[in-house]
């Protein structure tokens, strides 16, 4: 009889399988903070799993370590349930590493290391960051892919709860995205946002949210491998069709795409004035992954 290792606190592994035509989850193990669920919403080719964490979100001194291992022939969607919040340390609350809570340079972190397999596909589409004022939060991502498998990476942001007047506001948010195909590495991302103290330059320091401005929303978007080709054709002709020209104020929208590795995958940057304007534009520009994933599970990820 198999038996499962222990995960220690703030860790999770994930281990998708083909058995036939059916995507089965041979391994779903999680440790508070974090918490995995699998809902049967998809085809049966295609294996679902939400990572949420309890209380909805992650306090200052968390650390989260998530393991994937998709293997060969199958496919994988990574969800979240409503956007990743990252709280300040406030009296009270909870730690996944008390000892480390107590130290002044502790910071929300999250690390995700992903392996999948020939043939295999992975969709990481949560929802977006959302960091709460003076929240420091950084996540470091590795994705191994063999060299037929595919990827969909969402990786995005938003200022925070403009409602309570946060535009931009939190301490420091550190992303980085990193791919290798069959051991070689063919994009890597890094996002910092940070408050500019001055020092550097003899012009006055500008604020966050000034450099940011007018955008509260600001997302990343890696597509690689065969699955993804024909929505890489279709993002490319779209922006090469793009006509450029002054305006008189930013449009509420823009992007940019970057071919990676001879065409067979790019980065996608978007940014707009709200993460619904964002989740609005990518719903119809990933239009053509939506019989990959499911038309159930694909309207739901992009509020269709």
């Amino acid at each position: 009889m198999s038996t499962v290792e222990k995960v220690a606190a703030g860790k999770g592994r994930i281990h998708v399988r083909s058995d036939g035509n059916e995507a089965v989850l041979s391994e779903l193990s999680y440790s508070y903070p974090l918490k995995l669920l699998s809902p049967r919403l998809a085809p049966s080719n295609v294996a679902i799993v939400y990572c949420l964490t309890y209380g909805g979100g992650l306090v200052h001194g968390d650390g989260v370590d998530l393991e994937v291992d998709v293997k060969d022939r199958t496919s994988l969607v990574l969800l979240t349930q409503g956007s990743t919040k990252v709280f300040k340390t406030r009296p009270g609350h909870r730690h996944a590493h008390p000892g480390k809570a107590n130290r002044p340079s502790a910071e929300t972190s999250q690390r995700m290391t992903v392996t999948v397999g020939a043939g295999s596909t992975l969709f990481l589409l949560p929802d977006p960051v959302t960091c709460f004022r003076s929240a420091s939060y950084s996540q470091i991502q590795t994705f191994r892919l063999a060299t037929d498998a595919s990827a969909v990476l969402l990786d995005w942001i938003t200022s925070g709860r403009k409602s309570l007047g946060e535009d931009w506001v939190f301490s420091k948010y550190l992303s980085v995205n990193e791919v290798f195909v069959a051991g070689r590495r063919v994009a890597r991302d890094a996002m910092l946002l940070e408050e500019d103290h001055g020092g550097t330059t003899a012009l006055p320091p500008r604020s966050l949210a000034d450099r940011l401005a007018p955008y509260s929303c600001y997302a990343t978007l890696i597509l690689y491998g065969p699955k993804t080709a024909g929505t890489i054709k279709h993002l490319s002709e779209s922006f090469v069709a793009i006509t450029v020209f002054k305006h008189a104020s930013r449009p509420s929208t823009v992007w940019s795409l970057t071919l990676l590795d001879g065409g067979r995958g790019c980065v996608l940057r978007v940014a707009a004035q709200t993460a619904e304007d964002v989740r609005t534009w990518l719903g119809e520009a990933l239009r053509p992954l939506c019989d990959l994933i499911g038309t159930d599970v694909y309207d739901r990820t992009f509020g269709r």
